[in-house]
């Protein structure tokens, strides 16, 4: 009898390695039927991630779209499933456990069946907590391996995180090949250790396209048992994004497994309605390069949805690089040599700092130290200079345990600065939350929500949730979206347009010199370029809120004076800036 596979189909994470932002509720209530008239699909990826964070961001109630999306599938006994990142839940940062647990709750009433929970570290204490939640909520949890290669990342590591994950009651493994770079003889291998063990467990494989090796790995590892194959369609699949259904389908028939047929009729409905958001607004925020894919990212690791800001960050950094090779005598670097360069400093320092899972946050911490380094190598200052609280909060085992070694000059030079290296539990750390947050609820005199999602919304994404309630969030979102637009037309927004939505009562941040401006390293780079700070942050008085890389080669830290929300950026990544020129607007937090 042929084994039988079932296809998931990414929904958002098809948006999320692509562009800035999700379709709006309306958009994923059209398209939700068309889906199920596709009729191959057992489960959908609706929500989690970036999913929530950024419909905020867009001015839109993602807890309405969340149930919106699910109910149709849930109606159609079609399993809905998100991503959600262990420690950090649904967010960049580590989230207590009173907000963790209720997410669950929240997420299960919602309608979503499935949580996937994944840590960037692999290290299961941040998982095995959310397993529980999930369980006690009534969700099915899906415990992640996160797949990368090196020495240290072997079937026996990956085994034995898998036995404790289903230890702790993990009812599924998915194994995440967040790079596409997983070699497909090993995925296959360690497909069949897990099933041979644990026949009654459901094994699903996650693998975008980025170099190219995933249709040989789901080919792999259905051969070894794999129950479920996530699957994108166009006109988002390929690229950076995950192979599309027609193609796995056709390769794993021909093989010889029982798979679904696809309604072609539907499939073309649902590539026009996907066209048609593409073309509405989403496509103002999607990078042209991530519909190509690459064998460079082999060399690297490194997620090709990171891709987009990757690039734009070097281009930044290449003309302050040549800059001091031009002052040495030295010939000046194109854009490829400066990529080559990266990728090596990045082989060079990932071993170096414990072999992280280049998965988000991590791999952004990896890839902007190796970007510094490359800076500061050739300043004649050496490695290491420029690390930031987030980067030393890895390597210090802060976010958990990273899987290798520290390596002894890195050891060193935290013990200079007096940093101290630690092995507590990560979720220790963190006091609850939820009380206070209710106090600011009903301080506002907010709703709750249904099933306490609207509380909960604000404790996973304060800042955003804010923004999103005083209406600040859509003003924000026209603004780059008209943006995007002119930008696209090759025009200018008028200086009426900028002054419409640059909030009346906000500071200007002045630069004191000329320079290139770099901002803190922040935010999902699979979702969106991680390299400024999201409108509506909050700084307190004379907080470092940037900095200048000035032209005699020293970083000037500029403040962010008296302190208050980010309203308005006026200088990108890397942006070469005059002294007086404003580089964003704050609004104080007495300001009316």
């Amino acid at each position: 009898m042929a084994k039988k596979i079932q296809f998931s189909l990414v929904y958002r994470d098809m948006w999320q390695s692509s562009g800035k932002f999700q379709p709006r509720k309306d958009q994923l209530e059209r398209i939700a039927p068309v889906i199920i008239e596709m009729g191959c699909f057992a489960r959908v990826e609706t929500n989690g991630g970036a999913f929530e964070q950024v419909n905020l961001l867009a001015g839109e109630n993602p807890n309405e779209a969340v149930r919106a999306f699910c109910k149709p599938f849930n109606e159609a006994g079609i399993k809905t499933h998100m991503l959600d990142r262990g420690l950090n839940a649904l967010r960049m940062y580590p989230v207590p456990d009173d907000v963790r647990a209720l997410m669950y709750k929240v997420k299960h009433a919602q309608g979503t069946n499935i949580t996937r929970i994944f840590d960037g570290l692999n290290d299961v204490r941040n998982i095995i907590p959310s397993i529980k939640w999930a369980k006690e909520a009534g969700m099915t949890p899906q415990a992640t391996l996160c797949i990368t290669n090196s020495p240290i990342h072997t079937l026996e590591y990956y085994s034995h995180i898998a036995d404790q994950l289903i230890e702790a009651g993990a009812e599924e493994i998915c194994l995440k090949d967040m790079a596409g770079i997983g070699q497909p003889a090993l995925l296959g291998k360690l497909t069949k250790a897990i099933k041979d063990k644990y026949p009654e467990i459901i094994i699903e494989y996650h693998g975008h396209s980025g170099p190219g090796l995933s249709m040989a790995s789901i080919l792999e590892v259905c051969k070894n048992g794999a129950d479920v194959i996530d699957t994108a369609i166009e006109p988002l699949s390929w690229g950076k994004v995950h192979p599309d259904v027609i193609s796995v389908q056709s390769m794993l028939k021909n093989a010889g497994f029982d798979v679904p047929e696809i309604n072609m009729d539907a499939y073309m409905r649902a590539r026009a309605l996907t066209q048609e958001f593409i073309d509405d607004w989403l496509g103002y925020f999607i990078n042209p390069g991530n519909k190509l894919m690459s064998s460079l990212l082999l060399t690297c690791g490194l997620p090709g949805g990171m891709m987009g800001s990757m690039m734009a960050d070097l281009t930044g950094m290449r003309t302050t690089i040549n800059n001091v090779r031009k002052k040495k005598g030295e010939e000046e670097l194109s854009m490829d040599a400066l990529l080559v360069k990266l990728f090596e400093e990045v082989a060079y320092v990932w071993p170096r700092v414990g072999y992280p899972p280049l998965v988000t946050p991590f791999s952004q911490y990896v890839k902007n130290i190796a970007l510094f380094n490359l800076l500061t190598l050739e300043q004649g200052k050496g490695r290491y200079v420029m690390m930031d609280d987030s980067v030393w909060g890895m390597i210090l085992g802060k976010s958990g345990k990273v899987p290798g070694e520290i390596a002894p000059e890195i050891k060193e030079l935290a013990k200079e600065k007096g940093y101290e290296f630690t092995d507590v539990d990560p979720h220790t750390l963190l006091p609850n939350a939820l009380d206070d947050f209710k106090k600011e609820m009903d301080e506002n005199g907010w709703d709750y929500g249904q099933d306490n999602e609207e509380l909960w919304e604000l404790a996973m994404h304060p800042e955003q949730y804010r923004n999103y309630k005083s209406g600040q969030a859509k003003k924000n979102m026209l603004a780059d979206l008209q943006k995007a637009k002119d930008a696209k037309l090759g025009a200018k927004v008028s200086v009426e347009e900028a002054t419409a939505f640059k909030h009346a009562v906000a500071d200007p941040i002045v630069a004191p010199v000329k320079g290139q401006i770099f901002w803190e390293f922040q935010g999902d780079a699979e979702a969106a370029p991680a390299v400024e700070p999201f409108i509506g942050k909050e700084y307190k008085e004379g907080e470092a809120f940037c900095y200048i890389l000035t032209s005699w080669g020293e970083f000037e830290t500029i403040p962010a004076a008296m302190g208050g929300k980010l309203v308005e950026i006026n200088a990108k990544q890397g942006a070469k800036i005059r002294k007086g020129d404003v580089i964003a607007y704050i609004q104080r937090d007495n300001a009316e």
